[in-house]
């Protein structure tokens, strides 16, 4: 029974690792959005870290157009990135999970 235990916590440490380097390297997995007129482009890790905003010019002359497109783009970019995120995640806890009876949530 203990040596079960031993080696179940084993598992989730290894896990918890992997977990960490998914997150690491999700840092260096970029999401782009842009509107549907091509007039902003955001940039963002999976991580859902902003890299980079680029703005045409014209948007700059309208202040309140500006803001929305800020958040719609934003919006749709930080939607990517969770899903990529959540996906890439799920798979490494899904895959380290020890298989305790009972306990299959995640199949």
């Amino acid at each position: 029974m203990f040596g079960d235990i031993m080696g179940m916590m084993g598992k989730l440490k290894e896990t918890q690792q992997k977990i960490e380097e998914t997150k690491k390297r999700l840092d260096s997995v970029l999401i782009d959005e842009q509107s549907s007129d091509g007039l902003l482009k955001v940039t963002l890790t999976a991580n859902r870290n902003v890299k980079s905003i680029d703005i045409d010019e014209s948007l700059l002359e309208d202040r309140e157009q500006l803001e929305d497109y800020l958040l719609l783009v934003m919006n749709k970019a930080i939607q990517k990135a969770t899903a990529v995120n959540e996906a890439e995640l799920g798979a490494v806890a899904k895959d380290g999970m020890p298989n305790i009876p009972g306990m299959d949530m995640f199949k």
